[in-house]
């Protein structure tokens, strides 16, 4: 039998605002009725990528794929400078999805270059938002876990930036690190405050529960450090990629409050549905009967401002 008999999720959570925003822009060009497409997934969430292709939206993965005069979405990762430049030039429109943080980041990149710094880039390589900020400096250095961090040479004249969505607390390290190997080190804090607020709605969540079902890509940093957190809160966590993942009851053993948050890719009604299933799955049989009602109460805490939840709704793109 169940013994769980109700559901949180995490205030803070669902779409970051810059996955929202450049979703929201990739819905309203297709609904003006412009062949639209996004330069790689806009969100890693294989729902919404099939919603939006219901809406004929495409995904390219270069802009080779995309005809003269269509429109093409930039996802909120950023480009480098480059691959504006040639989609403007093949005559394409180009809806910068962008995130506002991101740009942020490429203007102090361009500032630190100008002013002659040796730059060091706390990131995942080959991710997009690093491999976008590279197009701004060249020369930085990246460098991700700690072993990386021999690498980097010592230079009179160095500065430190971050990947937005890296662990505050690495930063905070690898400043500390750097600051042994430079006369002289700017450190320029780019961590996003949504990504800082996220994880600590969900270490409050954390302390308020038995259990943390923390939903997002398996290869998602983001989501990575949400359950590395939970697991200083000292409350035990389970990380899926959706509800699909939930077939057995066996990890709810026991626990009778259950808490859900999710990364910066994963958009709240998904938390939602993860939230109804855990209460089907593992409720007392009063939680069971009424898994939909509680699923929307959670749901409802979760969801305010309307914000942070997804963007468009399907219905309101293609009315």
């Amino acid at each position: 039998m169940g013994t769980v008999t109700d559901i949180r999720i995490a205030k803070r959570t669902g779409f970051c605002y810059g996955v929202r925003e450049a979703i929201d822009k990739a819905k309203e060009a297709s609904a003006a009725g412009k062949s639209t497409h996004t330069l790689g997934q806009v969100v890693h969430n294989e729902g919404v990528v099939n919603d939006l292709q219901a809406l004929g939206i495409e995904t390219v993965d270069t802009l080779d794929e995309v005809d003269h005069g269509a429109a093409v979405v930039i996802r909120a990762h950023g480009v480098r400078p480059e691959v504006m430049e040639r989609a403007a030039a093949r005559g394409l429109e180009v809806i910068d999805g962008t995130c506002t943080w991101v740009i942020q980041e490429q203007r102090e990149l361009q500032r630190l270059v100008e002013e002659g710094y040796s730059i060091v880039l706390l990131g995942t390589p080959r991710h997009p938002e690093v491999v976008g900020l590279l197009g701004f400096a060249p020369d930085a250095i990246v460098v991700d876990e700690e072993a990386d961090w021999d690498r980097i040479p010592r230079k009179k004249k160095m500065a430190l930036i971050s990947q937005s969505t890296q662990p505050p607390w690495k930063f905070e390290k690898l400043a500390a690190f750097m600051v042994h190997r430079s006369h002289e080190l700017k450190i320029v804090n780019t961590v996003c405050p949504v990504t800082i607020r996220r994880q600590e709605d969900t270490l409050d969540t954390a302390r308020e529960v038995d259990l943390m079902v923390v939903v997002g890509g398996r290869s998602s940093a983001n989501t990575k450090e949400l359950t590395r957190l939970c697991a200083i809160a000292g409350t035990p966590a389970v990380q899926i990629e959706s509800v699909r993942d939930l077939g057995d009851a066996a990890p709810f053993k026991g626990a009778r409050i259950v808490g859900v948050t999710g990364g910066t890719s994963t958009p709240i009604e998904d938390l939602h549905a993860v939230a109804q299933r855990i209460l089907e799955l593992a409720g007392t049989p009063d939680a069971r009967a009424r898994a939909a009602e509680l699923a929307d109460a959670a749901f409802a805490v979760a969801a305010h401002p309307a914000g942070r939840t997804t963007s468009l709704p399907t219905t309101a793109a293609t009315a």
